[in-house]
């Protein structure tokens, strides 16, 4: 029945986020990429130079939520993406650079997944700015109810006719299945403040393999820069393009190109690319320390709403938090007169 073809294709939307839950645990994307360098290169912790919060919402493909069967007759929602991430830095000068913490979750479908990472950055002057090669380790849980999957030879074929019982071996087990895995990444990260920053990270390096989920992590390469450009004729405008290039075992290639037109650092406003994927509007305040910014995804592909009506598109909101801790030279308590020395 309908329901019996939405939980097949909720099992096919599941395999392309995860691009094969039998192949690689893939990173997740962000359209404001710009804002949360920390979770690309933990060479970024504490190269603000203030203590920073970050927390970031992404819902991917509105309109595709699915219904699916579960025991007792109800019905629940299967979901597409959806994607939290804190992020936390600061930088520590007994340290010689930054600390930083990243906790992100994630559910696709009937996969819940959560990563804790923790982030040192070593920095030093180099040339006209600074340079920083960071090291972060990562603890990764996923979840997969196996219990609402269903193996395409398991369909009849017949739209009216109930579902099978489960015959594909990858899909034998009848309840939910959880693993933890360990993974280290590294990354170099340099920056003139005020002017442009290119970062260098690898992300899993351990490609860690779950053998209850049948998955691996996948060795993913970041490249990712900006620049700010001040407009002559008018200062208080500044044009900031920035670009991200990654690629899962150099066998898979994603781009992300950006610009953005700053007024003052309080308000922002541009477009964005992701190539063969979304055309995106960004748009953004900063009120005192805190930071605002909100993205929307015009899917391209055949999920978007004007080549299949099946996607709105992807939302995302943004908040950042930064404030410096200045503390002041403590005063002499006791005053010396050199007239009394002799």
């Amino acid at each position: 029945m309908k329901h019996s073809i939405l939980k097949i294709l909720a099992l096919g939307i599941l395999l392309v986020g995860l691009s094969g839950v039998c192949v690689a645990q893939q990173e997740a994307q962000f359209t404001q990429y710009m804002f949360n360098r920390l979770a690309y290169n933990p060479g970024y912790a504490g190269s603000s130079g203030s203590i920073c919060a970050m927390l970031l919402y992404r819902n991917q493909w509105l309109g595709l939520k699915l219904d699916a069967p579960v025991a007792g007759g109800e019905y629940r929602a299967g979901s597409t993406p959806q994607d939290y991430l804190f992020t936390f830095d600061m930088p520590v000068k007994f340290l010689h650079g930054g600390i930083g913490l990243t906790v992100y979750a994630e559910t696709i479908g009937y996969n819940r997944a959560i990563s804790a990472s923790l982030d040192y950055a070593f920095r030093m002057y180099w040339g006209p700015g600074n340079l920083a090669a960071g090291i972060e380790a990562n603890l990764f849980n996923s979840t997969l109810d196996y219990s609402q999957l269903v193996g395409t030879d398991d369909f009849t074929g017949n739209y009216l006719e109930p579902v099978q019982s489960a015959g594909d071996p990858m899909l034998s087990a009848t309840d939910k299945q959880s693993d933890f895995l360990f993974d280290v990444s590294t990354g170099l990260y340099y920056q003139v403040p005020g002017t442009f920053y290119v970062g260098l990270s690898a992300k899993n390096l351990l490609a860690s393999k779950s053998e209850t989920l049948n998955y691996q992590n996948s060795r993913v390469f970041y490249l990712h820069g900006g620049y700010e450009y001040t407009i002559p004729a008018n200062p208080s405008f500044k044009l900031k393009p920035s670009l991200l290039v990654k690629t899962a075992n150099f066998s898979v290639f994603q781009a992300d190109a950006s610009l953005l037109l700053d007024y003052q650092n309080t308000f922002w406003g541009g477009v964005s690319y992701r190539v063969f994927d979304a055309v995106s509007l960004l748009a953004g305040v900063q009120w005192k320390k805190l930071r605002v910014g909100l993205a929307y995804d015009i899917t391209t592909t055949r999920l978007g709403t004007y080549k299949s009506g099946r996607s709105a598109g992807s939302v995302e909101i943004y908040l950042k938090y930064c404030f410096k801790v200045v503390i002041p030279q403590k005063k002499p308590s006791i005053y010396r007169n050199t007239r009394y020395l002799l």
